[in-house]
Formats: C-alpha cells, structure tokens, sequence
C-alpha cells in the first residue's frame, strides 16, 4: 500500500531514520523540523499520514492536531513523544490523533501504526467524496442537451414562485430530482420536502398516509398519525403518479388546495396545512378525463404550470455525463477504486432505446460494475443492445413480454407481491392490476 507521509520533529537524527524507515516501505516521505514548515508542507502536497512529535520549537504538537485536522479532516496524525505523558495522550486523541507512540519504546509498532492509520484515511477519503457527490437543487439535474436545458430553465423560474407545478413525462425521466430541486430553489427550501407515490397504495392506506388519521378511525389505527399534508406545512408536497389517484380522494385533495384546510381520518376538528404543491404523472391526464378517470376541476388546478421531461432516447448525447454520475456514485457504494472505462461501454450505452429511462441507465451502470472483469468496464459488462428496437409486428407484444417478465419476477420472489412491485418499480396497486388483467394469481 503506497501513502504520503509527513514527519514533524526538530531532532535532526531522529526525524532523518524515521524517514529512511518509512521510505523502506515505499512510502513517500517529506521531512519538516518545525510546525510553520510542516504547514507549508500541508499546504504543497496531498498527504495521508503525519507523524508529529509533541515537542516541537515553534509550537506544543497536541496543539498543531487540532489545527491540521480542522483543515485537513481526511489526514489521520500520530503523535511521538520521548516522555510517555499520558496526559498529552488523551489530549492528543480528544483533539483527533489516530493514536499516540513513546519514542524508542514503540519504534517497532511504527510501520503496522502506520499502515494501520493509512486504512483509515482510505476511509475517511470514502466519505467525503460520498459527501460530496451529494448534489443539491439544480445541480441535481445532470445534462447539456437542448432538451433538458429548456426543462430546467423552466423549473428554474418557477422555483422562484409558489405555483403548483405538473411534471409530465414517462417512467424514469427523473420527475422527483426535479421536485427536490424546485424545492431547493424556492424559499420553502428550510422546511419538508415530503414525497409519496399514489399508485403504491389502496384508496384507504393512500387516504390515511395523505390526511392523517385518529385512534380507532379503522381497523388498525391504533394510534394517532400525522398525514403527509400536514407535515408539508410550510412546505412541498410531491405527489408521483397522481395519475392513479382514487377519483374519491382526487375531491379531497381538490378541496385541500382551494382551502389549504383538511380532516384527519376519524376527527371532525379542521386542520390547516399551507404547501407548494408539485405533482407528476406519465400518463396523459386529459384523455384520463375523458374516460373519466381523472376530475377536470384538480386537472386544472394543477396544472398551473407545466414541465414536460424528454425521454433519455431524445436526449442521448447526455448519455455519456449520466453513466459517469453513475459509475462514481456506485464505484463508491460499492468501495471500487481505480476504475477504467472502455470507449466500447460508452458507445454499447448509445445503442439502447432506454425504455426505462435515466433509472433504467442507472440499472445498468450498477449491474456492469458488479459484472466487470479487473476494474475495467467495457461493453462485455452490458447486456447485447441491439442496433435496432424489436418491431412492433414482432410476435411478442409488449403484454406479452410484459406478462411473462411479471411471472419471472414473482417466481425469482417466492410470490412475495410486494418485493415483486419494488424490484419491478411499481406501485403495489399497479401490480395486482396488471396480475388480474394478465389472469395470473
């Protein structure tokens, strides 16, 4: 294991053999004889591990832990002392020392310290890249294409107001990062962003998760709960699928947003709740009015104003920005370093129509860097994508495919409906939807 060490001590002879030791293991060692010159060093290189004595002319070692750490939190710092006090040795660790050695006693345990202490920056490293790979708002939204730009601009604006949004657009096209990020762009941004999925539930579970309900109000409510609209006060509430909203609640929810008032199931008491809300949908809720399936009356309301997100297949020149968020989100999840990336995965990726949009490419990038051989992902880590999209007249229809894929699933889940509906990405209400429509039980 290679690192860059940084030894601190103004004992000229001492710090000279420490630094022939740890240059032994091929780690690559700079000297310092006093703490400014030590900071000068921090400043010019990136280090792992520093090696410090407790005594130093320009400044008292368990000290300088306090300062180099606030600046350099991935850095782990050992401290040397010829005098075994142990009070410096608690002191050392309270201010963030990896650990403490008595010089001459323990010139033994330096090299496994060492490595040791290397581990852990290894890991301290880990996260603050995880940290900061944590984008917030609308740097959320990853893309250079015409097509997105104009959806983010959009969403940009209307961040800026209060106005209801509509975010239309098919499965996967990434309808709650651009919720989150309006969220964040709006001076709402300090309270709750509270999400729920309408088609994950029964009409009476969606109704209680939404409003809230009170002791005894059903079967199984044995206690007070608080609904979604109420912890959104102040607020964004992100409504997906809304499209699969009971017509019967759709009423309530209509009533909600011309009055900002609600009742929890089982209370008679008034409640009041004021939210942005943001709603999505990949179906077109126009012809769902038609059909009536869909109040006309909430369809306007929420639709104030609307967002419509390109499929990824309109979009493909970002393709290449996606699967590079992907890579380092999963390389880090996954703790793969030194990962290479073959112009072959790219163009592989450029083949596929991405049905599934954005969350099917997230799929495969993580599944490819399960699958890669020697940290290299190449297009033997994807699945075949075809140069063309199986035809329309093929003998097997989308239901048919479609079937037979639910069927593998729940064999693969032992039957366990609710694992089959998380691994297939739908709600549970859709899955026994399509199970009765295909005949399967």
């Amino acid at each position: 294991m290679s690192g860059n060490i940084l030894i601190i001590d103004d004992e000229i002879k001492l710090l000279k053999l420490l630094g022939m030791i740890l240059s032994q293991e091929d780690f690559n060692v700079k000297e310092a004889s006093t703490a400014r010159s030590a900071m000068t060093m921090l400043e010019q290189y990136d280090f792992d591990v520093v090696l410090s004595d407790v005594r130093l002319p320009d400044a008292f070692g368990v000290e300088l832990i306090k300062s180099i750490k606030t600046k350099y939190p991935h850095l782990e710092i050992v401290l040397m002392t010829a005098f075994g006090n142990i009070t410096d040795a608690v002191q050392a660790m309270k201010n963030g020392a990896y650990d403490y050695l008595v010089k001459g006693d323990d010139n033994e345990k330096i090299i496994p310290l060492v490595y040791k202490a290397l581990e852990k920056v290894k890991d301290n490293r880990s996260k603050t890249i995880q940290v900061t790979n944590i984008a917030k708002g609308f740097d959320q939204v990853i893309g250079s294409s015409p097509l997105i730009l104009h959806s983010k601009k959009l969403a940009e604006k209307v961040a800026l107001t209060d106005a209801a949004v509509l975010l239309t657009g098919e499965t996967g096209t990434g309808k709650e990062v651009f919720a989150n990020a309006i969220h964040e762009g709006s001076e709402r941004k300090k309270n709750n962003f509270v999400a729920i999925n309408c088609s994950a539930f029964s009409k009476e579970i969606l109704e209680s998760e939404l409003f809230g309900h009170k002791q005894g109000a059903f079967t199984g409510a044995l206690k007070d709960k608080k609904g979604l609209i109420e912890e959104a006060n102040g607020g964004t509430l992100f409504l997906d699928e809304i499209g699969e909203m009971p017509i019967e609640l759709q009423a309530k929810l209509l009533r909600v947003l011309e009055t900002k008032e609600f009742i929890k199931m089982g209370e008679t008491k008034v409640s009041k709740s004021d939210f942005r809300l943001i709603a999505a949908t990949n179906r077109d809720l126009e012809q769902e009015i038609k059909q009536g399936n869909f109040r006309e009356d909430l369809y306007f309301r929420l639709n104030v104003f609307e967002i419509n997100l390109p499929p990824l297949r309109e979009r493909k020149e970002d393709l290449k920005k996606l699967a590079k968020n992907f890579i380092d989100i999963f390389s880090h999840k996954l703790h793969l370093t030194s990962i290479q990336v073959s112009s072959e995965y790219y163009k592989a990726l450029e083949k596929n129509d991405w049905k599934g949009n954005i969350r099917e490419l997230r799929n495969a990038v993580e599944r490819s860097l399960i699958l890669m051989d020697n940290n290299v992902l190449d297009a033997e880590s994807l699945p075949r994508y075809s140069e063309k999209a199986v035809p329309e007249s093929d003998s097997l229809s989308i239901r048919s495919l479609e079937k037979i894929h639910i069927q593998k699933v729940l064999q693969y889940t032992k039957g366990n409906k609710a694992e089959a509906a998380r691994l297939l990405e739908i709600g549970i209400a859709t899955l026994y939807r399509k199970l009765e429509e295909y005949g399967l039980k």
